[in-house]
């Protein structure tokens, strides 16, 4: 996903991140973000496994 922007791409993302939010928003952004992201993670782990439990019996 990532692979396409490139490093100047994600470089120009965040200094528009911190123009339009300022740099008091960004660590309460980006902790929200990582907080999602391993309630994401988490998920997808207990679905995955209650398939393959499924799938075995």
């Amino acid at each position: 996903m990532f692979s396409s922007i490139g490093f100047p791409g994600l470089i120009l993302i965040l200094i528009v991140a911190l123009v339009i939010f300022g740099p008091a928003k960004l660590p309460e952004i980006g902790k929200a973000f990582g907080t999602s992201l391993k309630e994401f993670k988490n998920a997808t782990k207990d679905i995955v496994s209650d398939d393959e439990s499924s799938a075995k019996k």
